[in-house]
């Protein structure tokens, strides 16, 4: 019997000259499992994403606005393209979201730190998505701009 909520080692990622073009291409993030709690890692990095002139889309079931935006409880309700499904979930939620990121045309799926899932991954990336696993965004963003990505990111 598998483990669902054991997440495995991500089998592979793009170069990082491909997440940076990633992140310089991108302008539109939906947050799936945006917490309204201020000392989340989901809170902490959609914040520093809004900051740094990315628009956040919430995605939560549970909360009908976050960080001022509105919430939306899944990705096919968002009314606007997305470029990046940026996953803050367990893993055995994974497969549901890519599900829904290839169905709404989404350009890249993003799992983050602690997240992988091969099966997803390669579903996604047959779709024609670029797939990142097991990868902090707001940490690859600060690497990106010269900036400490991981300042303020709570790693408990």
């Amino acid at each position: 019997m598998t483990d669902t909520n054991t997440c495995e080692m991500p089998d592979s990622n793009p170069p990082s000259e491909e997440i940076v073009g990633i992140l310089t291409e991108s302008k539109t993030i939906a947050v799936v499992g945006l917490s309204g709690n201020p000392e989340k890692d989901s809170h902490v990095v959609a914040k520093y994403l809004k900051e740094k002139g990315y628009r956040v889309i919430p995605v939560n079931p549970g909360k009908k606005e976050l960080l001022g935006e509105k919430s939306y409880p899944d990705l096919a309700s968002v009314p606007e393209k997305i470029d990046i499904v940026d996953i803050f979930r367990t893993v055995d939620a994974i497969p549901g979201i890519v599900d829904e990121a290839v169905r709404i045309g989404a350009k890249t799926v993003w799992m983050q730190l602690g997240l992988a899932h091969r099966a997803s991954a390669e579903k996604a990336r047959a779709a024609g998505l670029k797939v990142v696993q097991g990868k902090c965004i707001k940490v690859e963003h600060g690497r990106m701009s010269g900036g400490g990505g991981n300042i303020g990111f709570n790693l408990q």
